[in-house]
């Protein structure tokens, strides 16, 4: 029996998207409702009576709420409905799974080297060494670990249209759902759902490429000089603060581009909500940092996109395409490792095209070699570039934990998607200009000069 267990993580999309359907549809109201529920799934996936406890703890975390150890339902549902956020901790342990697991220390589910191990009833995570990546919870097939949805406290807000709610996508998204689908089709699935507007992210990288380009002209005067690009990431960025403190110092203080996107659409549409579409699991993480927290409401993975559009019955492949070229070349070339060096260098050269020390660039992906990379550098070794970029995942964002399609095959589509812009460079794109002269700035250089506008693009 013990079996039952294995392939859960598939197993738990499909029981989130479950849940997504009743709710939004009316028909989970009540503690009673939540217990059939739990009851239906045991059934359905030959649970026993005594894994109950399990089942109702993963009900509450696809629903954005902390496990209570297997209790019984109570106000669930009454805390969902009033919740405007998903608390800490991102990544939950659940009881009852463990005891079945042949792996007894848990070895090799973190490649970020935090000690995971079994102790009693589940996993133990040294919390000041993990990254919050994911990777312990898409390796963890029985359900020990799970990371908490965040959607079903948003679903309210969709459907009452009491506020401006945005979509903000992240370049990766391209692919995900259909080779075929268009980022304007994609725009109407969303406008389909309840978003006010699907926003590229992207494009808030093109500013954040403008801005490191002027951090990197300030910062690198010498041949011994070198910057690390802050872009992205946060599984690179906590690796670096947390684990290599010398290094910190060069790192760029900007926000990452979903931060920024945040606090200007919040700016421009003062009662708006902003969610944010990621490959990736470490952004729920990202958007509860103290410094961070409050730029976006909600952090949704790709795969837990996908059974939402399965639950709504929304076909982006069948819907209109509301087509916009919001970003740069540069700016969509993010999701993959190498796009953010490349961004960052076409602004430097348009604004330097004379610079004696030019930008050049090293690209890592993968945590073995972003930590490969930072020894070398912490040990003082010199290496052949003046701009570092890292990434946690291999192959860039296109590589994330929750992504839909391979890595490869989203590389080739973000190329496409990325070519297909009439827009070059970020330095070319009017959107970026547009949203700045709202800010108050009306040239570039006042893109790093005006304090507000700084204050809104940077970490601390």
């Amino acid at each position: 029996m013990a079996n039952r267990f294995a392939g859960f993580q598939e197993k738990r999309m499909k029981i989130f998207g479950e849940i997504v359907e009743m709710y939004w549809n009316d028909r989970l109201n009540t503690a009673d409702d939540l217990n059939k529920l739990a009851d239906d799934i045991r059934v359905k996936y030959n649970f026993t009576d005594q894994d109950l406890p399990f089942i109702k703890d993963h009900i509450r975390i696809a629903m954005g709420l902390d496990p209570k150890g297997g209790r019984e339902f109570s106000d669930e549902l009454d805390i969902v409905k009033k919740s405007e956020a998903v608390g800490e901790t991102i990544i939950a342990k659940i009881d009852g799974a463990c005891k079945y697991c042949e792996d007894p220390d848990c070895s090799g589910h973190c490649k970020y080297e935090a000690q995971i191990y079994r102790r009693n009833e589940g996993p133990v995570i040294e919390n000041n060494k993990c990254l919050s990546c994911g990777g312990c919870v898409v390796s963890c097939d029985f359900g020990a670990l799970a990371d908490k949805i965040e959607f079903i406290p948003l679903i309210d807000l969709l459907k009452s249209k009491s506020r401006k709610v945005f979509a903000v996508v992240a370049p990766a998204i391209a692919g995900q759902f259909g080779e075929d689908v268009t980022l304007g089709q994609l725009r109407s699935a969303f406008r389909v759902m309840g978003f006010e507007d699907m926003i590229e992210v992207a494009m808030f990288a093109d500013i954040l490429s403008i801005r490191e380009a002027f951090e990197f002209s300030s910062l690198v005067k010498t041949e011994k000089d070198f910057f690390l690009t802050s872009c992205c990431c946060p599984v690179w960025f906590n690796l670096t603060r947390k684990g290599y403190p010398e290094m910190y110092r060069h790192m760029s203080p900007s926000v990452s581009p979903m931060i920024a996107s945040g606090r200007f659409l919040k700016e421009l549409y003062k009662d708006a909500a902003v969610v944010f579409f990621a490959p990736c699991i470490a952004k729920k993480a990202e958007i509860n940092e103290p410094e961070l927290h409050g730029a976006i409401d909600f952090v949704i993975n790709f795969r837990e996109l996908a059974e939402i559009f399965n639950a709504l019955e929304i076909h982006p492949k069948d819907l209109p395409g509301d087509e916009k070229d919001q970003a740069s070349l540069g700016g969509r070339l993010y999701a993959k490792t190498g796009g953010v060096s490349f961004s960052v260098k076409t602004v430097v050269n348009r604004l330097e095209p004379s610079r004696v020390i030019k930008l050049k660039s090293k690209r890592v992906d993968g945590v073995k070699n972003c930590k490969e990379l930072l020894d070398r550098l912490n040990a003082g070794e010199e290496i052949d570039a003046n701009f570092i970029e890292g990434m946690g995942c291999s192959g860039g964002c296109v590589g994330g934990p929750k992504t839909n399609i391979d890595a490869d095959r989203a590389t080739r589509i973000v190329n496409e998607t990325g070519e297909d812009s009439y827009i070059l460079t970020p330095f070319d794109n009017m959107n970026v200009m547009i949203v700045l002269r709202q800010s108050g700035i009306h040239s570039i250089e006042e893109i790093v000069q005006n304090r507000h506008v700084s204050e809104l693009l940077k970490r601390e």
